[in-house]
């Protein structure tokens, strides 16, 4: 279990750490200014929005994952659909893996 949960925990280092080195500038997926997001950011959020839902659902939410959808949900309303697809796709997934750890173990190691 120790070394699942120290998988789990080095898996997301380097999940952050690669998003780290990434630019917020503008590449094809961003949308023309004035009409919001594209269709690819809002769907990915839209996605996100569903997922920390349901894992709210199940009373296991990761903070982190309604950190990284807020950020996600404050970048669509300033019409930057880059942030908003990395942000959303990582929100996303933070919310499954969570809902995944519902189905470990638990340890008795305080009893």
């Amino acid at each position: 279990m120790t070394k699942l949960l120290i998988a789990l925990a080095s898996a997301g280092l380097l999940v952050l750490g690669g998003c780290a080195g990434t630019t917020g500038g503008t590449s094809g997926t961003q949308a023309s200014a004035g009409t919001g997001i594209s269709s690819e950011a809002q769907s990915a959020l839209k996605q996100a929005e569903n997922d920390v839902a349901a894992s709210k659902k199940d009373e296991n939410e990761w903070t982190t994952s309604a950190a990284v959808l807020k950020k996600a949900q404050e970048a669509a309303k300033k019409g930057d659909s880059n942030t908003v697809l990395k942000d959303s796709k990582l929100a996303s997934e933070l919310a499954k893996i969570s809902i995944e750890q519902l189905k470990y173990p638990t340890t008795d190691v305080f009893k």
